[in-house]
């Protein structure tokens, strides 16, 4: 096995700036001509962003003098030249342009108005009333623009009321609200927070990126602008679909992942650890053939399926991770997919970097590091075979793009953007 302290491979990885994926044709991408104003920091709005980015939308990120928090967020990413920059940013900007913008300033937020009524959606995941009392929610910016969609992406929403409203969130908040913490608990002991990262983020931003596209959508056929609010908390309870169903069926909290289910649990082979998944009687059969066992099937203690998840440790495990001692993991996971039965290697990172399957889809990106070791990021799941994929654009700089754009959009020449700037609208 890899050890963790090992460089990471890169043969498989992408490097950005290349096209990488070869497709029936090479035309605009999908998003192509549609532009985004994104007032957003860290990761719940930046991610749906970045997709639409990475589908050819033109997405021009907000951020205050200095840049945003995420910039500065753990874990720490080294630049070429000595700099740094936060894991959370590098990971969530690709594609974007940066201007700077001081929204406490009144020129500031005049020049946001005015860039507001020149795009297509205008976006932002401040905390609840905030862009209201800069005068730059939904109502203000629908006033001179009024065609234009407006995504809010928040821990409990904006437009219907909730008495968390006030409460501040980051993704474990959210996670835990939903109830995910509960279906993974083990009896007698605390839930764990952050079983999956930032899964409370990046699904409120998937449902923030389709909420933006239907609303695009509806523009486009109605002529009609509207107001897109995304809650955290509403998002992970559509992602928790096994909460709501062990409460309707009366099952105690604190379960197990899997109990009741069937086989869902992970075991040892040669070289680590692979999942098993059985939860039907044909797949417990098969894996009963596969490694000796063909009595299970008829074992009285292995009734139904609640009384397999029951029975994984004393009956299962001692005969399964005996059949996979003399095996690796690939090669335990090879011989049940031959089975036909779901199971699949518990990776490292160091896998990741190296596996055939994410180097064909150009799952993991390089960015230039001021490392040894390189910095990846993760690819763009979107497979599409009419379009090419790439190039992946690194993140800006704070304020890169911030005279361009506002020539470019409102047309200011120099001597207006050097007045704007003594004004104080750019900090």
């Amino acid at each position: 096995m890899k050890t963790s302290s090992s460089p990471l491979p890169t043969e498989a990885n992408v490097r950005l700036d290349t096209v990488y994926d070869t497709s029936t044709s090479s035309g605009p991408q999908p998003l192509s001509g549609l532009t985004v104003l994104a007032a957003e920091h860290m990761q719940a709005l930046p991610f749906a962003t970045q997709l639409m980015a990475r589908l050819g939308a033109d997405v021009i990120k907000v951020e205050a003098p200095g840049g945003e928090g995420g910039r500065a967020a753990r874990p720490i990413v080294p630049e070429p030249g000595g700099t740094t920059t936060g894991g959370t940013f590098a990971r969530n900007n690709f594609n974007k342009r940066s201007i700077t913008l001081d929204l406490k300033n009144p020129e500031g937020r005049a020049l946001f108005l005015e860039l507001a009524a020149k795009v297509d959606v205008v976006a932002e995941n401040m905390r609840p009333g905030v862009m209201d009392r800069l005068g730059l929610g939904y109502e203000h910016v629908a006033a001179v623009a009024p065609t234009v969609v407006y995504v809010s992406v928040s821990g409990f929403g904006n437009r219907t009321p909730s008495p968390y409203s006030s409460w501040p969130a980051y993704a474990p908040v959210a996670e835990a609200m939903s109830g995910l913490y509960e279906i993974s608990r083990e009896p007698a002991k605390p839930p764990q927070p952050g079983v999956a990262g930032a899964l409370g983020d990046n699904a409120a931003a998937l449902f923030a990126a389709v909420g933006i596209l239907a609303a695009v959508r509806h523009r486009d056929r109605t002529g009609a602008g509207q107001h897109v609010d995304v809650s955290m908390l509403d998002s992970m309870i559509a992602m928790n679909d096994l909460s709501p169903q062990l409460w309707s069926l009366d099952l105690p909290s604190g379960m197990a992942a899997g109990r009741g289910t069937g086989i869902m649990a992970t075991f040892a082979a040669g070289d680590g650890y692979f999942l098993i998944a059985v939860i039907r009687e044909h797949q417990l059969a098969r894996l009963a053939d596969l490694v000796g066992c063909p009595e299970w099937v008829d074992d009285p203690r292995l009734v139904d399926r609640a009384e397999w998840s029951e029975r994984v440790d004393d009956v299962f495990r001692p005969v399964i991770e005996k059949w996979a001692a003399g095996f690796s993991r690939m090669e335990a996971v090879a011989a049940l997919a031959t089975a036909g039965i779901p199971a699949g290697p518990c990776f490292t990172m160091d896998d990741l970097a190296s596996d055939p399957h994410v180097a064909a889809h150009h799952m993991l990106i390089e960015v230039p590091s001021g490392s040894e070791r390189p910095v990846l990021a993760a690819g763009n799941p979107i497979k599409m075979s009419a379009l090419a994929e790439g190039p992946v654009r690194l993140y800006p700089q704070p304020g890169q793009h911030t005279d361009e754009v506002l020539s470019e959009f409102l047309g200011l020449p120099v001597d207006e953007l050097a007045t704007r700037r003594t004004k104080g609208a750019f900090g």
